[in-house]
């Protein structure tokens, strides 16, 4: 017999019959899900605490999806946000930018990194098992191909199709797909869009709040509505970035071809960030060296022993992260 999942069993069939069971069983059609209805307002000209409510028509007169874009309502609702924690703390500008990029980080994506931490977890612990179905599965297909005359080409597709199937078996019993481990992207990069147009937004336009923003800045930032000029903060966060790559690249000890060249092409955007950095508001360039700071600080947090154990994670994980995580730095850059 070949079961899938030990005492809570997917399917059980005889191994003889296995691949004919198996291979001529129609999948189910996927599930697909409408990613719900945006909340449009109508109306113009209202303004919340400085910040312009969505304006209908203000995108036909601008044209271009850009513009539809930043006048669009997740951006405004970050306005408001950006707005609201300001007033509330009675912050500097730029520390207020700063407050309001570690809550937002620290309540919205740090429990979807802890998440997508234990799907990861979860998907190379079945790594064992799915090893050891795919060589019973491959004698399987090899003893039903010599009964049907299979050539090479149509026992492979078999062997192929039934693993995915089993593989996909497996995930659900786990509740493992990996899909999941991708909804910290989901919810961050339009996030991130979100929160860097509404800066821009507050920075660049004619509204109460420039005069504010102008005068917001600290130390080598005066004014945040302007570019910095002396490229210290575009620098700065190009080098976390490559930080941040780097640190991530220690986790994998022997990366594929596609992985190797996924970590140059990350490292090249780091590096592209900076002339894109100099060339905006310095709100925005603050926010951005911000956020790749405190997602440095929660990729570390989520290496603790501590944190480990509160997730349970399925894969066994070093008792001393940060110690192991220096040496294999140095190892690398000191050769």
């Amino acid at each position: 017999m070949l079961s899938v999942g030990g005492s809570s069993r997917i399917f059980s069939l005889p191994i003889r019959g296995f691949c004919s069971a198996v291979i001529y069983r129609k999948s189910l059609p996927p599930v697909i899900t409408s990613p719900g209805n945006y909340l449009h307002r109508s109306g113009g000209g209202a303004h919340v605490s400085g910040v312009r409510a969505l304006s209908g028509g203000s995108s036909d007169a601008a044209g271009g999806w850009y513009s539809s874009l930043a006048d669009s309502t997740p951006v405004h609702l970050c306005e408001q946000l950006l707005v609201s924690v300001q007033e509330a703390s009675g912050l500097p500008w730029w520390f207020s930018i700063c407050v309001a990029t570690l809550s937002v980080r620290t309540l919205v994506t740090l429990p979807l990194a802890a998440y997508q931490l234990v799907v990861i977890s979860k998907v190379e612990a079945l790594q064992a098992e799915i090893s050891e179905l795919a060589k019973r599965l491959r004698y399987e297909v090899s003893v039903t191909a010599r009964e049907r005359s299979w050539t090479e080409r149509e026992s492979r597709f078999q062997f192929k199709k039934n693993l995915r199937r089993i593989v996909s078996q497996l995930y659900v019993r786990d509740n493992c797909h990996p899909f999941k481990a991708s909804l910290l992207v989901w919810v961050q990069l339009p996030l991130w869009i979100s929160l860097s147009l509404a800066l821009r937004n507050l920075s660049l336009d004619q509204s109460d709040l420039q005069g504010a923003l102008a005068a917001g800045g600290a130390l080598w930032f005066p004014d945040l509505t302007i570019p910095d000029s002396t490229l210290i903060l575009p620098v700065c966060l190009g080098l976390a970035n490559l930080l941040i790559v780097e640190v991530f690249s220690l986790q994998r000890v022997a990366a594929s071809r596609t992985q190797r060249l996924a970590l140059n092409t990350v490292r090249g955007f780091s590096l592209l960030m900076i002339p894109i950095a100099a060339t905006v508001p310095s709100s925005m360039a603050l926010y951005w060296f911000a956020s790749s700071l405190v997602g440095f600080s929660h990729n570390l947090l989520l290496r603790s022993p501590s944190i480990c154990r509160l997730l349970q994670l399925s894969t066994p994980h070093s008792t001393s992260p940060y110690r192991d995580l220096l040496t294999a730095f140095f190892a690398k850059y000191r050769k």
